[in-house]
C-alpha cells in the first residue's frame, strides 16, 4: 500500500469525520481518479511530437497514454476532425496515490518561485485543475533526452459535494495551498 494511501486511511478520514461530522467511513470524501492531459497542437504539422509527448507521459504517469483526436475541424488551425492532437492517461486507485504523493512532495516544489496553489483551481464540483507549464519538474523526465518543454492539465476528480470539504481533503493528503 503507497504511503499516501496509508495517510488517507489513518490520518485524513478521521480528520474528515470530525471536521464534517460524517458518520460512517464511507461518506468521507475521497480522490476519484487524476487526468493527466498533454495538448500538443504541434502534432498537426509534425507528427513525431506526438509519440515523444506519448512517450514522456507515460513515464510520468506509469501507464501507457493514449492519444486523443480532435472533435472538431478548425480551419484556422488547419485542423481536421479525428486529427491526432494530444495525449491523455487516468490514473485511479495504486498509481493514483503514487503519483499524487510525488506530485505533492516532489514535482511542484521544484517549480520556480513556487509559494503554494490557489484556492482558486476548484470547479465548484469539489474537483481540481492545476495547469503545468514544464512538464520537467517531474524526476523521471531526463532535461538531456527531451527536444522541447511541453505544458500538462492534471485534474484531480473527488467525490466530496463542496468545494470546502475538497480543499480540506487535499490539503489534509498533503497538496500545498497558499496561507
Amino acid at each position: 500500500m503507497s504511503r499516501l494511501r496509508e495517510k488517507y486511511l489513518n490520518e485524513v478520514v478521521p480528520a474528515m469525520m470530525s471536521e464534517f461530522g460524517y458518520r460512517s467511513i464511507m461518506a468521507v470524501p475521497r480522490v476519484e481518479k487524476v487526468v493527466l492531459n498533454m495538448g500538443l497542437g504541434e502534432a498537426i504539422y509534425n507528427i513525431k511530437v506526438l509519440d515523444k509527448g506519448v512517450e514522456e507521459l507515460t513515464l510520468i504517469a506509469g501507464q501507457k497514454a493514449v492519444i486523443t483526436k480532435a472533435k472538431r475541424s478548425i480551419a484556422g488551425f488547419k485542423l481536421r476532425e479525428g486529427m491526432p492532437i494530444g495525449c491523455m492517461v487516468t490514473l485511479r486507485h495504486g498509481r493514483m496515490y503514487v503519483f499524487l504523493d510525488k506530485l505533492f512532495n516532489v514535482a511542484l516544489p521544484r517549480v520556480r518561485d513556487f509559494q503554494g496553489l490557489s484556492s482558486k483551481i476548484f470547479d465548484g464540483r469539489a474537483n481540481c485543475s492545476i495547469g503545468i507549464k514544464e512538464h520537467i519538474i517531474f524526476p523521471e523526465v531526463d532535461y538531456d533526452k527531451i527536444d522541447k518543454i511541453k505544458g500538462m492539465n492534471i485534474s484531480i476528480v473527488t467525490t466530496a459535494s463542496t468545494d470546502e470539504e475538497g480543499r480540506f481533503l487535499l490539503k489534509q493528503m498533503g497538496m500545498p495551498f497558499r496561507s
